[in-house]
């Protein structure tokens, strides 16, 4: 099963000219942002200003969120009242740094407070009863969650049996029923357009916590839905000290935090995620946080100018592998240490981890690859692989990795047991822009014991029987066609080389940060030649040469797994070659020189 791509040149109807004239910006730039579904003139003016000031803007307050304000009243008066409080989390990036939030501001604001982070083997995702009794038994008055609770219904109503206070702070899809839609004696929906409220009313299923922070919340009026569980956190510690008069400006240590959970929580760089990211990454350069601090002291990051790429592929990872392969309360020590050399040894720990998490990772792609290769699978369009040998905590990078390989979306099982300790089959799914993977889930939700997520990824545990079920029904219920499967590349233009020079690099470098939802800006050359090309790199990935087009002439990069192999088909195609790529600036022992980042060939 191979990767199928499509090269598209975007072309968007618009004066480029007349609209950088306007803006102050080239009409290169002026198309890209048309592109990307940037037109008005308000919208051009919003993307192009990233002041961090408009974060403290009425439009982006915390108390915009639904129940954000009862929410807040909730832990201040159990603060006053001297109650035990206990933040429980989740073990991914995500919601370490949402506990790290919580802790670090509520101790600060006096609160009585403690944490629990459940273990992935032992717990599992979230909230379980073993979880609620066990804060009962420790007389824990109230829970406060982060990036997670909105699917806990039934864990959250025996905490209310019990007596307990429950606040839910997530921001994850809100499970949901469909009310007067058309449905067959078994009760399951007969047409997809219910879900889209067309034969029925979409209806949220809200857990009966004392207050549900979710920005997913049908009813929640904040206006940008796509922020991370950890920036939730961070609106939530804003407002507790605003209300109680500790001044909001002392949360400003945490907006670096809630950038890096972004980043690491696959969040879209776009709106108030991006201004988030890019005022975020300048601190974390010269972060104070002594965890943050040595971990990128151990990765030679220190003194650079920090990138999406950087956290989302070097520093978060390291901070992943402890939850994914032992104890998430690692990565949370290293955000909490305040010594310099006890952070460096917490950091060699999770940077061994994460070295052995990476193999262990290649590992599993390499035998879902093989399978997903087999006839077994030809037909598929959802893959539904299990690798009984996989560590349950990478199935989800496994499946990353599989989708982008294949792109299709892609379910990785493994045997794992439930938090009562029965077996099961536990897994996580990555998908495509395609297919809604949470609502699909939804269609087939009698067969999980749990499952929660979003549209391009999710969590999953299930009856092992269910295993040929799940595939089978995924597969029935799904309207992907073989062009949805196709990856598709989006380039902005095509653009000869003559029209590369320092100054349109460096306008492409106002649009940072790039990543999901701001993906870099690419464009499209014909018969390009390329010579000189040379194998580089630990790893031998990385091919460097020359590329010329008869209007410039510039050294070129290109990254790549099978080098040797590209490298083979650029020297036979004498004719030239189709190319996708980015101009950029390459710094080298304090010298700056252009160069030509190609993003693909053929």
């Amino acid at each position: 099963m191979q990767r199928i791509e499509k090269w598209v040149i975007t072309s968007r109807p618009g004066d480029y000219v007349e609209i950088g004239k306007r803006f102050n910006i080239s009409p290169v730039i002026a198309r890209i942002l048309r592109n990307r579904g940037i037109e008005s003139d308000s919208d051009i003016r919003d993307f192009l200003e990233t002041d961090p000031e408009r974060l403290r803007s009425p439009e982006y307050s915390g108390s915009v969120l639904k129940d954000m304000d009862k929410a807040v009243d909730i832990i201040l008066g159990r603060i006053k009242e001297g109650k035990k409080i206990r933040i429980v989390g989740d073990y991914d990036i995500d919601g370490v740094t949402s506990v790290y939030i919580l802790e670090k501001g509520l101790r600060e604001a006096g609160a009585n407070i403690d944490h629990r982070i459940p273990h992935r083997i032992r717990d599992g995702y979230g909230l379980n009863e073993g979880i609620i009794r066990e804060a009962f038994d420790a007389g824990i008055d109230t829970i406060l969650t982060c990036d997670n609770g909105i699917s806990a219904r039934a864990e959250i109503s025996l905490a209310k049996e019990l007596g307990m206070t429950v606040v839910i702070t997530d921001h994850h899809e809100v499970p949901f029923h469909v009310a007067n839609a058309h449905t067959d004696v078994s009760g399951k929906t007969l047409s997809g357009d219910a879900f889209t409220g067309e034969n029925g009313n979409r209806v949220d299923d809200l857990p009966s916590a004392d207050a549900v922070v979710d920005p997913k919340r049908q009813d929640c009026p904040y206006p940008f839905k796509e922020i991370c569980g950890a920036n939730v956190a961070y609106k939530f510690i804003q407002c507790l000290y605003e209300k109680a008069g500790l001044g909001k400006e002392r949360t400003e240590k945490f907006l670096e935090i809630a950038s890096f959970a972004t980043i690491g929580d696959v969040m879209p760089l776009v709106g108030e995620n991006r201004i988030l990211v890019k005022e975020g990454l300048k601190r974390l350069g010269n972060t104070e946080n002594a965890g943050i601090r040595a971990l990128s002291d151990l990765n030679n990051l220190n003194g650079k100018e920090l990138t999406p790429y950087h956290v989302g592929f070097i520093l978060g990872p390291c901070l992943n592998a402890a939850g994914r392969l032992d104890d998430a309360e690692e990565a949370l020590s290293l955000l909490l240490c305040e010594d310099p050399d006890e952070a460096h040894e917490k950091a060699v720990v999770l940077k061994e981890m994460n070295d052995s998490r990476k193999a262990l990772t290649d590992k599993g792609v390499e035998k879902a690859l093989s399978m997903a290769a087999s006839p077994e699978y030809e037909n598929d369009r959802i893959l539904v692989i299990y690798l009984p040998e996989c560590h349950e905590s990478i199935a989800g990078i496994i499946a990353g990795r599989v989708r982008e390989a294949t792109g299709h979306p892609v379910f990785i099982l493994t045997d794992g047991q439930t938090p009562e300790g029965e077996h099961c089959l536990k897994g996580s799914g990555r998908s495509s822009e395609s297919y809604h993977m949470f609502e699909e889930m939804q269609k087939v939700s009698d067969i999980f014991l749990r499952f929660g997520g979003h549209a391009m990824a999710a969590g999953l545990s299930l009856p092992s029987e269910k295993l040929p079920e799940l595939r089978r029904r995924l597969n029935e219920n799904t309207t992907l066609t073989g062009d949805d499967l196709a990856v598709k590349i989006s380039i902005d233009m095509e653009m000869p080389l003559s029209f590369v020079n320092m100054g349109l690099i460096e306008e492409l470098k106002e649009l940072e940060p790039f990543g999901t939802g701001n993906k870099k800006p690419c464009f499209a050359l014909r018969n390009a030649v390329i010579s000189d090309m040379r194998i580089f790199g630990a790893n031998n990935n990385v091919l460097k040469g020359k590329i010329s087009d008869g209007s410039g002439y510039f050294d070129c990069v290109y990254f790549g797994a099978d080098a040797a192999d590209k490298k083979s088909y650029i020297e036979r195609c004498h004719e030239g070659v189709k190319i996708i790529y980015s101009p950029e600036i390459n710094e080298f022992r304090g010298t700056k020189s252009m160069q030509i980042n190609i993003m693909g060939i053929k």
